[in-house]
């Protein structure tokens, strides 16, 4: 019996790399991707059954050039998992443009960039997972959240989008929305972070939502991700005033 694969874009760190290693702890192929090429090896150097793809996902050819290559080394890919993100808190606090053309050109057109790239693959083969990472800064808009939170705001959308399209192919779109995870990602972070936990925790809340459970949206930890699902009901002048205190955000006198 073959192995199953999964693909992930931003392996190097974090919930990517933690990902990786538990799927290959659990007897997978896996293909991980991301720019930095030495945190790659090192993983690999690790784990003879992950698989080192370098790739700037904002690069569409590269893209589809990197696909072929896993595609020629596995044949079947089982599951693709998006993950590449980027985030600078320091320049979110302003409405600085070059900063969030940025985080989109990675966060959203870098996640589209790689789903485009296994589209034609997966209408063609009708079955597998696409499964996009977002974030709890999608669901409503956050304070100092110039960028990051509209850029993952648009991937809840697009993976709604998606959902419907690939459906028709028998093919599962898969949305993450993950809540502080400590990361160095997250480690850029000047302010409390409520409820943070390991990636170790995250894949393995991933893994079990992606293997064991047929649900559109991987979300947790549930004690804060659905306490801000039930924010996202409120009207606007309710939320702002309650997100407001629990953020202790003020406005200038």
């Amino acid at each position: 019996m073959n192995k199953k694969t999964i693909w992930i874009t931003g392996g190097s760190t974090g919930i990517g790399k933690a990902l990786a290693i538990k799927f290959a702890n659990k007897g997978w192929n896996v293909a991980v991707s991301a720019r930095r090429v030495e945190l790659l090896d090192e993983l690999s150097k690790n784990f003879e059954n992950i698989s080192c793809f370098p790739l700037d996902v904002t690069d569409k050819t590269k893209c589809v050039e990197v696909f072929d290559q896993i595609k020629t080394k596995f044949e079947n890919i089982d599951i693709c998992f998006f993950s590449t993100g980027t985030w600078n808190p320091k320049k979110e606090k302003e409405i600085d443009i070059e900063q969030m053309e940025d985080v989109f050109k990675i966060n959203f057109f870098g996640t589209v960039n790689s789903i485009k790239a296994v589209e034609q693959y997966y209408r063609e083969r009708k079955n597998g997972i696409i499964t996009i990472v977002s974030s709890i800064a999608g669901y409503r808009g956050l304070p100092n959240s110039t960028g990051y939170g509209p850029s993952k705001s648009a991937l809840n959308n697009l993976a709604e989008s998606l959902y419907f399209d690939f459906q028709r192919y028998n093919v599962r779109v898969c949305l993450v929305s993950p809540g502080f995870i400590k990361t160095p990602m997250t480690d850029k972070n000047d302010f409390k972070m409520p409820f943070l936990k390991t990636p170790e925790y995250a894949a393995d809340q991933i893994y079990d939502g992606l293997i064991n459970k047929n649900v559109f949206e991987i979300h947790f930890p549930k004690a804060l991700t659905l306490t801000l699902k039930l924010f996202s009901f409120l009207p606007s002048k309710l939320y702002f005033k309650l997100l407001g205190k629990m953020t202790k955000y003020q406005k200038n006198n």
